[in-house]
């Protein structure tokens, strides 16, 4: 038998022993679900209290209950190390490491390249190797498979190598990893079916396309299309909001065509590790090809400026009972960077703080969802909103809209509140400012 064969053959008996290295919201949920599918799983990550945790039987991660993991790992399914040497007996290896960018927004794919040389120390013939860290077009084949065919096995016999995108949606209680449809894309065809038929026995759908780049650039189309609409009704947000106009309204009658607008709605900036940085990755590589991809710069730079908007409304806001942001007392309700989640990575709320901090204000902070203190603005403190706890503030600025929030409370008994989010859609209030 060939090693696709061999390989093809554990996979459908389930006998494979798969590994996923990065162990955060991407790799632990891929994990658990590999092993409830009847794989046994190694999960690989630096970190020695996430490995650790997993040990125990307890999850960190939102998407992923304690209830679910804890009995995979006490039947011995599910594992994890820090070691990996580990890898030489494995057949699969998910590599799910973060791709952040960098200062001058080149990307940054140092974890990658780090995963892989260990892989190119360990890896066994008829391996399965796929990457799902979100990345330019090119890294699977330019970056990757160098550095596995060091080993003197060829791509596509001795080893398989294929490009799958993660897709996750943290909090979303409708899609997550076992039924949002997977996107594959091998260097080989027969790399193509590998990865296609390891994911057919953990996930419901799984499309297969030509390439590994055709599947790098589906993820950045996807969070580009996003970023995209966003900032263009961020320019009508701000566009309406010098002609005293609701922007709100103006979206919600716009989505009563049945055909051609889809409704995309405002905010107070980007966040998540997605959407603020995949397009710029598919722009730096599309630089590289002498074309300049100019929606994605342009919808950058208006999403980009949005914090600084929103300082602008609450500085409106406060001249209106004749109070400058200098000295104010400003407590911003929520931090994480979309409702009902403790994720907070590229929060606008983030920005916003430091800018109405450089300003003179004084500012604290309520989210139930995140920690106290938060590293990047450490010296920002966690605020109560009992009616005691409000009367110490001018002026509240709803940046994320969680459910569980009593906002008719905080309008009842704050002088002023801004309002990124509607979360007072159809609320008419001489105290209310939105977007």
């Amino acid at each position: 038998m060939s090693n696709a064969e061999i390989l093809k053959a554990k996979i459908t008996s389930g006998e494979a022993v798969c590994a996923v290295i990065g162990l955060g919201y991407v790799g632990l949920p891929l994990a658990v679900e590999l092993a409830e599918s009847g794989f046994d799983v190694l999960g690989v990550d630096l970190d020695t209290s996430k490995v650790s945790s997993i040990m125990e039987g307890v999850s960190y991660i939102q998407d992923v209950s304690t209830d679910k993991m804890a009995p995979l790992v006490k039947s011995g399914k599910l594992k994890a190390t820090t070691d990996f040497a580990l890898l030489k007996d494995v057949d699969t290896i998910n590599i799910a490491v973060p791709t952040p960018l960098g200062k001058t927004r080149d990307p940054d794919i140092s974890y990658i390249v780090a995963a892989t040389d260990e892989i190119a120390k360990y890896i066994s013939e008829g391996t399965l190797v796929i990457l799902e860290s979100t990345t330019y077009p090119g890294t699977t084949d330019e970056v990757i498979l160098p550095k596995l065919l060091e080993t003197g096995m060829k791509v596509g016999d001795g080893f398989f190598l294929a490009f799958s995108p993660e897709r996750v949606d943290p909090g979303n209680p409708i899609y997550q990893t076992k039924n949002i449809p997977k996107v594959v894309g091998g260097i080989t065809p027969a790399c193509t079916e590998a990865a296609a038929e390891l994911y057919r026995r953990a996930i419901d759908t799984v499309v297969t396309v030509p390439s590994s780049r055709v599947a790098e650039t589906v993820k950045l189309l996807e969070n580009t299309f996003r970023s995209v609409n966003i900032g263009l009704v961020n320019e009508i947000a701000q566009m309406c909001k010098r002609m005293d106009i609701n922007v709100w309204d103006v979206i919600d009658a716009a989505a009563t065509k049945p055909f051609g607008f889809m409704p995309f709605y405002p905010g107070p900036g980007l966040g998540g590790h997605c959407i603020p940085i995949d397009p710029f990755y598919l722009s730096w590589k599309a630089r590289l090809h002498g074309f300049e991809a100019r929606f994605i710069e342009l919808a950058g730079e208006v999403n980009g400026h949005m914090p600084d908007h929103v300082v602008d409304i609450v500085a409106d806001a406060l001249n209106s009972r004749k109070l400058a942001v200098n000295g104010a007392r400003i407590l911003v309700v929520g931090i994480a960077y979309k409702s009902d989640i403790d994720d907070y990575r590229e929060s606008p709320a983030l920005d916003i703080i430091k800018l109405l901090i450089g300003k003179g204000a004084d500012v604290s902070f309520h989210d139930d969802w995140v920690p106290d203190p938060i590293p990047e603005i450490s010296d920002v403190r966690r605020s109560g909103v009992t009616n005691a706890d409000l009367e110490n503030f001018d002026l509240a600025l709803i940046v994320t809209g969680h459910k569980e929030f009593d906002y008719t409370n905080l309008l009842d008994k704050m002088s002023l509140v801004v309002d990124t989010r509607n979360v007072y859609k159809g609320v008419d209030s001489p105290k209310l400012f939105r977007l």
